[in-house]
Parts: structure tokens; C-alpha cells; sequence
């Protein structure tokens, strides 16, 4: 898909340079690819405290019986 986009021209020269892109397309893939990271890991992160858990399971007996 074509996307027309108006970038500031010195940011994106210093993202391919940076970070060794052949093209301004692979600077803005890459880092659109980390943007998704990111925000993923912050929906995990965000997770962190909210699943229950059985304070006595122990896990070491489920790995004994494996």
C-alpha cells in the first residue's frame, strides 16, 4: 500500500544513517516494528499483578513428576 507521508527531513536522514538503512522505507519499517514491540510489551508489563495465582502450588513437585 502507497502511504504519502511528510517526515522531517534531517530526523529520517539521521534514522537510516544511525542506523545503517539502505533506504528511508527500511528506517521507517524499523521503526514502526519497534513501536509495535514496544506498546506490546507494555500491554504484558501492564498485566503484572492482575493474574491470581494458588500460593501453594508448587512447581518444583510438577516438575518431579514429569
Amino acid at each position: 500500500m502507497a502511504t504519502n507521508l511528510q517526515i522531517d527531513d534531517e530526523l529520517i536522514q539521521k534514522a537510516v544513517k544511525l542506523g545503517g538503512h539502505k533506504t528511508k522505507k527500511d528506517a521507517v519499517s524499523k521503526a514502526l516494528i519497534e513501536y509495535i514491540q514496544h506498546l506490546e510489551q507494555q500491554k504484558i508489563v501492564s498485566m503484572l499483578g492482575t493474574v491470581e495465582y494458588d500460593p501453594k502450588y508448587d512447581y518444583k513437585e510438577q516438575r518431579r513428576r514429569s
